[in-house]
């Protein structure tokens, strides 16, 4: 059967960015507690009003999520091994994850990092892009002994070099 367009998914779909749309029906499943939808000020779009419980956001919040890591899993299918750590090719799943996460925070009024948009972020490293390595080394700070010396070398040279342009430069007058 044809996919249904957007429009008759839900009300709600009509604001939701496409990727997110793709992940089907269930995004718009807004239990009992939904009562009626809001414009504010007509300058955003209409937002739902939940009656329910903080607990009650959370869960809904991680429904959505959930939806979120099975579409991004699904658009890795596509990608293969050896295409995991090229930034060209899984910028789009990747994004689409975050994305998702981040709209459907925002949308609920549920902060954004949050442990759960954190866990998926992490548990897509863990699980597509443990074994990528930077092709330029990431470069850190000195041992202290080595940072020690090349901090008091020019220090203690200073005062060496002030001395010899001071006495060169007496030597010159002596001289003329």
């Amino acid at each position: 059967s044809a996919p249904l367009p957007p429009q008759t998914l839900c009300p709600l779909s009509l604001y939701v960015p496409p990727s997110a749309v793709l992940l089907g029906t269930g995004l718009c499943h807004m239990d009992a507690a939904t009562t009626s939808f809001s414009q504010d000020a007509g300058t955003s779009p209409p937002t739902a009003m939940f009656n329910g419980t903080a607990q009650l956001m959370e869960g809904y919040y991680t429904h959505i999520t959930q939806q979120c890591w099975d579409y991004f899993v699904d658009l890795m299918r596509n990608v293969t091994t050896s295409e995991l750590c090229e930034w060209k090719v899984i910028r789009r799943p990747y994004s689409e994850l975050q994305g998702c996460l981040e709209y459907w925070a925002e949308r609920l009024n549920y902060s954004y990092p949050n442990a759960l948009a954190e866990q998926y972020i992490f548990q897509s490293h863990h699980r597509y892009f443990h074994n990528c390595t930077l092709e330029h080394p990431v470069y850190f700070d000195p041992p202290e002994d080595v940072l020690l010396a090349m901090i008091i070398a020019p220090i203690c040279l200073i005062p060496f070099l002030v001395t010899l342009v001071i006495w060169r430069s007496k030597d010159g007058k002596a001289q003329a």
